[in-house]
């Protein structure tokens, strides 16, 4: 038995688990929350009291229960500016940030058209270009201080190791700086001038490094402990089942609901609707939609609810939740929240918000032309009232990954071949019916 330890490092919270190489399943999990401090100069992310909590947390999980080796996987959307030391250039902007949008029409000027990256314009700092064009302008001496550009999970993989690098599946993830037809960088790269800082591309198994002397000893390791080079959380989510047969789909919950299809051709995609080209870990094309569903969860959902039978019939007679809780991304954007029928409290909330973000994930399914079955990992998939209504609107059938930590598992695989999760199918609902034409009416109430 090998034990991986992973940091992963979500939107909501920085976590590092313990993986059993043999059974795929988390031995350990410790959480910190990922807060975005308020700057100056700008709002960030905490990456010196990430970087204190994971030394602090691998030393105590490796006197425990041993590492044998280490991986990487975060959020999208996101790299670290270097200067010639390795410190930081600047400090790690938040996506969710507003200025980029200043600079936007500029921008637009620069990137490249969406045939020749899969990356759809995005607000805010959501397109990584945009967050390096408006840092690169905004920030005095930057372009003086910068050495290297490092993609999100390679920063910590640098951390480890020493070693510099970029990764396809986060430069893939509506960057665009990443051609994924080509796996090759996008011609932004050289227009924000930008050619020779980036680390070099690798896929997201290959061997990083070994932990550095220097970490080896503060964490207590006696021998060399490997390091992958790291993923994107939502391929990381993918990767399990890159091996089975396609076409099937892969929805990756958090923050972030990703719907992800393989074995379909990225044709057709329409960018206004947050539909994107991803790259996996093989770095082939994944269409791609998403929403921002964890996020919107935490929004409407009711702080103590247990959802009935009765809650359940009192949604079905007429009670919806038109989009967008989040109007700033997702297939509905900047549309604003509504309920037709009386606003709900309790368990008849709770239901109505599971059934939205259900018919929001097969709306994202079906723009990424999603075909076959369809996997659900992360949080949604403890949520039967989210599964009845995708299961329902779903004709090959819904699998739930029963980890906890899909993202975890899927980037403890990149240290070496196991076995994929174990997925359960979930049943078709009994009241399928009456789900599919509540449905066609939220369908018909969203297109008017």
């Amino acid at each position: 038995m090998s034990h991986i330890a992973v940091i992963d490092v979500g939107k909501t919270n920085a976590k590092l688990a313990l993986v059993d190489s043999t059974t795929m399943s988390e031995v350990a999990v410790v959480t910190r929350p990922n807060k975005v401090l308020p700057g100056p100069p700008y709002p960030h992310f905490d990456l010196e009291g990430h970087w204190a909590f994971f030394r602090a947390a691998l030393r105590e999980l490796h006197q425990t229960h041993g590492i044998d080796a280490i991986s990487v996987t975060t959020h999208g959307a996101s790299g670290v500016l270097l200067d010639e030391t390795g410190g930081l250039a600047c400090p790690m902007l938040d996506y969710e940030h507003t200025g980029p949008d200043d600079l936007s029409i500029d921008y637009n000027a620069l990137r490249p058209d969406f045939a020749a990256t899969g990356s759809p314009r995005l607000p805010m700092g959501l397109n990584l270009g945009a967050q390096l064009h408006w840092l690169l302008e905004t920030q005095d001496g930057l372009r003086d201080r910068l050495a290297h550009f490092v993609t999100y999970p390679q920063y910590w993989g640098y951390l480890l190791t020493g070693t510099l690098a970029t990764d396809v599946t986060s430069l893939g993830c509506h960057t665009d700086l990443w051609n994924p037809f080509e796996q090759t960088f996008s011609p932004l790269v050289g227009a924000l001038g930008l050619s020779t800082v980036m680390a070099p591309a690798m896929r997201s198994d290959a061997v990083l490094g070994h932990v550095t002397s220097a970490l080896a000893a503060e964490i207590g390791f006696t021998r060399p402990i490997p390091v992958t080079c790291g993923i994107h959380d939502s391929n990381a989510s993918l990767y399990p089942y890159l091996g089975q047969e396609a076409p099937f789909a892969v929805v990756s919950t958090g923050t972030w609901v990703v719907a992800m299809a393989i074995g379909t051709e990225p044709r057709d995609l329409d960018p206004a609707r947050d539909v994107l080209v991803n790259t996996n870990a093989l770095g082939q094309p994944v269409p791609s939609a998403r929403f921002m569903g964890g996020r919107e969860y935490e929004l409407i959902r009711p702080v103590h609810a247990a959802p009935t039978d009765a809650d359940r019939a009192t949604v079905l007679d007429g009670i919806l939740l038109l989009p967008s809780v989040e109007p700033s991304s997702g297939p509905f954007q900047n549309r604003q929240i509504a309920w037709i029928g009386p606003e709900p409290t309790g368990g008849p909330r709770l239901v109505a918000l599971s059934w939205y973000l259900a018919l929001m994930t097969r709306e994202c399914l079906d723009l990424a032309g999603a075909q076959g079955p369809v996997i659900v990992e992360g949080p949604f998939a403890r949520n039967a009232d989210y599964l009845d209504m995708l299961a329902a609107l779903s004709p090959h059938g819904v699998q739930v990954a029963t980890s906890l930590t899909g993202t975890s598992v899927g980037a403890a695989m990149l240290a070496g071949k196991s076995h994929p999760p174990k997925l359960s199918s979930h049943s078709q609902p009994l009241q399928g019916d009456a789900l599919r034409s509540y449905a066609d009416e939220w369908r018909k109430a969203v297109r008017q």
